[in-house]
């Protein structure tokens, strides 16, 4: 478990926290928001990390026998609320393990601390559940809340919590981290920067990941090929890619990527700041015979994509009209 000091970026919440602690005013109701991987996990564990040390500083000393729990995630008044239905939250949950639960005072500490992953999965009856417990908390009770979709908080929850918004984090900063932690050459670490967007968990990923190879070279294969192939190749592509549903966004991600270098290859005609430089003979033959408006229309096209998806629109039949849409943009090349 990191501490405040560890994290990359977030200056501003990392501030907020220290006076927080420093001048004693810690809420009992947190909302750390958004997107998957940017970091709310580690800035929640390592927040509660020193709200819990023994020390009583504003940051965790990593020694105490507070500290080493936590960082052994035995802590016993660190508590991870977890759901059993990927796609919701239910009440008997929520009530079984933080609201019954927080009347049994804290076993070690000064406080005693809930943390929420996927609060947005919440039923609205599992959010009244823990309304009153955020109303009238003990003196020892703080809830943190987890989210990628704030906006699926009921208003008298946002109402009582203090929110925070994890935001991207520098690129400069990025491509630090992943030189300081990983031995990568020049155009991996170029790449995975890139692709994060800001985002370190994405970072990590794309690094670490063997699936995530897997859905590059297939997402590059099909941008590269797409042009000369016939119907059944497009639905071969796509059934593949669909296996991967839980990283589908880094599939299209990685789309956005190659026709903003594709673009650029336009504008510029130099090969020296794309993210794919070694594809850039495929490229400029892609930029030659797309249009402005049509690289403008690939790049909405994937934004659609992804809205369609979060909405549960049927992964397969919505990445078949991205591909259409794609081969039709790129239809006069030779």
């Amino acid at each position: 478990m990191l501490k405040l000091d560890d994290i990359v970026g977030e200056e501003q919440i990392k501030e907020h926290f220290t006076q927080a602690i420093e001048q004693g005013k810690v809420s009992h109701a947190y909302i750390f928001e958004g997107e998957l991987g940017c970091g709310k996990k580690a800035l929640a564990y390592a927040f509660a990390k020193a709200l819990q040390c023994e020390q009583g500083g504003a940051h965790s000393c990593g020694s105490c026998q507070s500290c080493l729990q936590a960082e052994s995630g035995n802590h016993p008044d660190i508590i991870t609320v977890t759901h059993e239905k990927p796609t919701s939250f239910g009440v008997d949950e929520v009530r079984e393990q933080l609201v019954s639960d927080m009347d049994i005072k804290p076993y070690s500490s000064r406080y005693k601390i809930y943390i929420i992953p996927d609060a947005e999965l919440m039923t609205p009856q599992a959010q009244n559940a823990i309304l009153k417990t955020i109303e009238e908390p003990p003196q020892y009770g703080i809830i943190m809340l987890l989210t990628t979709n704030i906006g699926r908080f009921l208003p008298t929850i946002l109402s009582r919590c203090v929110k925070l918004t994890v935001k991207p984090v520098d690129n400069r900063k990025v491509y630090q981290y992943l030189e300081d932690n990983y031995e990568l050459d020049e155009n991996t670490l170029r790449f995975a920067t890139e692709f994060a967007f800001g985002n370190i968990g994405k970072a990590r990923r794309c690094v670490e990941s063997e699936e995530f190879n897997e859905i590059r070279e297939m997402c590059l294969n099909m941008l590269r090929h797409i042009p000369e192939w016939e119907i059944p190749d497009m639905v071969f592509s796509v059934k593949e890619a669909a296996k991967h549903k839980v990283q589908i966004c880094d599939y299209l991600d990685i789309m956005t990527m190659w026709f903003r270098d594709v673009l650029l290859i336009k504008v510029t005609k130099n090969p020296n700041k794309l993210i794919f430089r070694d594809m850039y003979s495929i490229m400029n033959k892609q930029a030659q015979v797309i249009s402005y408006e049509g690289i403008e229309d690939v790049l909405q096209a994937v934004d659609n994509a992804k809205v369609r998806i979060n909405a549960n629109v049927n992964l397969e039949t919505v990445l078949e009209l991205l591909l259409f849409r794609i081969k039709e943009q790129l239809k006069w090349m030779k």
